[in-house]
């Protein structure tokens, strides 16, 4: 009797201690719940595009004068009129500015009249000679008077050619006092005013005159672009294209005409000499430009968003977003970069997604939610406003005011 009691008593305790097990068992194993998606990061993506891109090589240069030209006087004498404003365009023989002709003119009168009194001997002596000779056959006249004869007609002869050459001399002088333009160009500033003296040997002359139209351009580009130039002139004439100094607004399309002769050692480039129409007047003579001479065109050429590309410890890469949405790092080489695009030589598909804004919070393996329309946008203001402003941090000297920025 006394056994069941304590059968009872061990059954009891195994009851407790299960439940206990039980207990603990239950606290220890979570309720399974549903698998939660990795966290996305949203960006603005673009495809990678291919289509026909232009190679251009890319210089600055120096707008110069077709032609340029300085009035100058080849004769002395007072300015008594000027024909021409300051700046305006004017063509070749137009009247620029008269000299007094009056001194010139009497030079003229006075050679033309000693030639007419020589002309007058001259013939006189030679109608002697006609006399002259006749009578020298029948014996009436000597021989050395027929021989004087002709030498006076031949000194008079020569008298007659040198007024001539004189009066072709004073002709020349007269024609002097009309200060015409010798080519179709601009006229600077007047360099002497109506009423002054004016000299051949003025420093400055009259006016300059610049040919504008068509005009020049005078750029340099490295010694080592200098074959692939050459081959290209073989093959017919190359564009170039003349761009203002922040690169924005096209100003003229030219043709390049040649290569300089010889390489400029001190800065290893070679200097090349463009002609433009300049219909427009875009190209001023003195103004610096940006050129960009067209080697060839890409007909496939792959581009994507400058703004892409990141720079890193081995070269520029991009990140390239996959099937998954997830994104991997890729390096890429660069042919070029230009008018925002930038030329992909190798390391890219064409279709193929990449990252154009919001890099910085990416890591390889980085789930991207692709952003589009408005919200593209909104997020590519927000990155140039970034961009745009500097970044502060404390002083330490400062009380927590912001006084560095970097």
């Amino acid at each position: 009797m006394r056994a069941r009691p304590i059968l009872l008593t061990f059954v009891l305790i195994g009851a407790v201690a299960g439940g206990v097990a039980l207990w603990h068992q239950s606290r220890a194993a979570p309720t399974p719940e549903a698998a939660q998606p990795p966290p996305t990061t949203p960006v603005v993506a673009a495809t990678v595009a291919a289509h026909p891109v232009p190679i251009y090589l890319r210089g600055v240069g120096t707008v110069i004068a077709f032609n340029n030209v300085v009035v100058r006087s080849q004769i002395t004498g007072p300015l008594i009129s000027v024909s021409f404003r300051q700046g305006e365009t004017v063509h070749k023989g137009d009247l620029l500015a008269e000299i007094d002709p009056r001194p010139y003119q009497a030079q003229l009168d006075q050679m033309t009249a000693n030639r007419d009194r020589d002309q007058a001997q001259l013939d006189n002596a030679q109608i002697n000679l006609n006399r002259y000779v006749p009578l020298q056959t029948k014996g009436f006249a000597t021989d050395q008077l027929v021989d004087t004869q002709k030498a006076q007609v031949a000194q008079l002869q020569a008298s007659v050619k040198s007024d001539e050459a004189m009066i072709e001399s004073a002709q020349v002088n007269l024609s002097y006092t009309r200060l015409t333009a010798p080519i179709d160009g601009v006229t600077g500033i007047r360099q002497i005013d109506e009423g002054n003296i004016i000299h051949p040997t003025d420093t400055n002359g009259l006016v300059d005159v610049t040919q504008i139209q068509p005009i020049s351009l005078i750029f340099t580009l490295p010694q080592t672009t200098f074959p692939e130039i050459q081959q290209r002139m073989a093959k017919g004439p190359i564009q170039v294209f003349a761009y203002s100094q922040d690169d924005k607004t096209k100003l003229d399309d030219g043709e390049l005409l040649l290569i300089d002769n010889q390489i400029i050692q001190t800065t290893g480039t070679i200097r090349l000499r463009a002609t433009f129409p300049n219909a427009q007047r875009l190209l001023w003579p003195g103004e610096l430009v940006n050129v960009r001479l067209l080697l060839r065109t890409e007909q496939e050429g792959l581009t994507i968003a400058a703004g892409a590309v990141q720079q890193g410890p081995k070269g520029p890469y991009v990140y390239v977003i996959g099937s998954d949405q997830s994104v991997q790092v890729r390096p890429v080489q660069i042919a070029q970069i230009s008018e925002g695009q930038a030329l992909i030589a190798s390391g890219l598909k064409a279709g193929e997604n990449v990252v154009v804004d919001g890099q910085y919070r990416l890591e390889p393996g980085t789930h991207v939610n692709i952003l589009h329309g408005k919200a593209a946008a909104e997020a590519d203001m927000q990155s140039a406003v970034k961009q745009a402003i500097p970044c502060t941090f404390p002083s330490p000297s400062s009380g927590g005011r912001s006084r560095h920025r970097c």
